[in-house]
C-alpha cells in the first residue's frame, strides 16, 4: 500500500482526536530537524520546506485521483521545489547581485508562471475530455502549495531571516497548540460544525492567546522591535491559519477522506500539518516586510 494511502481501520482516541505519543515523537523529530537547519545550515531549511511541499502536492494529486481528477503531478512537483529553492538562491546569482526583494519575487513569479504553462501543456496529452476540471485542479494546486508555501523561503532571505522564520513557525505552532488545549478543555461552542465539528470558539480564543504571547515575545527578543508588532502579528496569523485549517477540512470532506495520508504518524498527511502554515506564510511575510527593518 503506498504511503499516501488513507485507508486505515478507524481508531477512537477520544476527545484528543489523535495518537498523542506518535504525534509528539513526529513533531519533535520534524521540529528538531527544522531548528537544527536554521541554526547550522540555512539552506537545509529550504530543502526541508521544498521536500514537504513537494510531498504535499503528490499527496493532494493522489487524493484528487480518487475523484477522477488528474493533476499534472510531475510539472507541479518540479515547479514546487523550484519555487522554494530558486528564489532563496537568487541572492547568489551574479545578475541579481545587489537586487532587493523585488528581484527574488520576480524570480518566484517567473517560476510559477512557467509551472502553470507546463501544467497546462502536460494535460493537453489527455485530449478535451475532462480538460477543464483537470487543468483547474492543477492551477488550484499551484496556487495552494508552491505559491503560498514559497513565502517561507522569502522570509528567510535578508536581515534577521532566521528570526523571521522562527517567529512565523512559533506563532503558528502556538495557534495550533492553544486551539488544541483550549478546545479539549473548554470547547463548547462549535465554530464551523458543518466543516470541522471539533473546532470551537473557545479553541479559537486559546489560539489567539498562545499565538499573541509567542508573537510578542519573539517581537521583543527575536525581531528586536516593539511589542506592538506581536499584537498585530499574532491575531492576524491566527485568523489566516484558522482559515487554512478550515479550507483543508473542506477539501477532505469533498474528497470523502479523514486524513490526506498516513505519512506522518500521529498527524496524518503532510498537508494535515501544513494547512495552517501555508496560508499564514504570506501574511507573516507581509507583516514582517512592512514592520520589521531589513525585510
Amino acid at each position: 500500500m503506498p504511503i499516501w494511502a488513507t485507508e486505515r481501520p478507524p481508531v477512537d482516541y477520544g476527545r484528543v482526536g489523535r495518537d498523542l505519543r506518535a504525534a509528539t515523537i513526529t513533531g519533535v523529530l520534524l521540529g528538531g530537524a527544522i531548528v537544527a537547519s536554521l541554526i547550522f545550515f540555512k539552506f537545509g531549511f529550504i530543502l526541508i520546506m521544498a521536500a514537504l511541499l513537494v510531498l504535499a502536492t503528490i499527496e493532494l494529486g493522489h487524493n484528487f485521483a480518487r475523484r477522477n481528477i488528474k493533476v499534472a503531478s510531475v510539472p507541479v512537483a518540479i515547479g514546487t521545489g523550484a519555487a522554494v529553492i530558486v528564489p532563496y538562491l537568487a541572492q547568489y546569482i551574479p545578475s541579481l547581485d545587489g537586487v532587493d526583494d523585488l528581484g527574488r519575487n520576480a524570480v518566484l513569479l517567473g517560476i510559477l508562471a512557467l509551472t502553470t504553462i507546463a501544467a497546462l501543456a502536460w494535460r493537453m496529452r489527455g485530449g478535451s475530455q475532462g480538460f477543464l476540471s483537470d487543468a483547474s485542479a492543477s492551477l488550484f494546486l499551484i496556487a495552494y502549495v508552491p505559491l503560498l508555501g514559497s513565502f517561507a523561503s522569502l522570509l528567510l532571505a535578508g536581515d534577521r531571516g532566521t528570526a523571521r522564520v522562527v517567529t512565523y513557525i512559533l506563532v503558528v505552532v502556538g495557534s495550533d497548540l492553544g486551539g488544541y488545549v483550549a478546545g479539549v478543555l473548554f470547547g463548547r461552542h462549535p465554530m464551523a460544525p458543518v466543516i470541522s465539528p471539533k473546532k470551537s470558539w473557545e479553541g479559537f480564543a486559546g489560539s489567539v492567546v498562545f499565538a499573541t504571547a509567542a508573537a510578542i515575545l519573539m517581537s521583543i527578543f527575536g525581531l528586536k522591535v516593539g511589542w506592538w508588532v506581536g499584537v498585530i502579528l499574532g491575531p492576524l496569523l491566527v485568523l489566516v491559519a484558522t482559515v487554512g485549517d478550515l479550507v483543508e477540512s473542506l477539501i477532505k470532506r469533498d474528497l470523502g477522506i479523514k486524513d490526506m495520508s498516513s505519512f506522518l504518524p500521529g498527524h496524518g498527511g503532510v498537508m494535515d500539518r501544513l494547512d495552517s502554515m501555508l496560508l499564514a506564510a504570506p501574511m507573516a511575510w507581509l507583516i514582517m516586510y512592512l514592520l520589521v527593518p531589513g525585510g
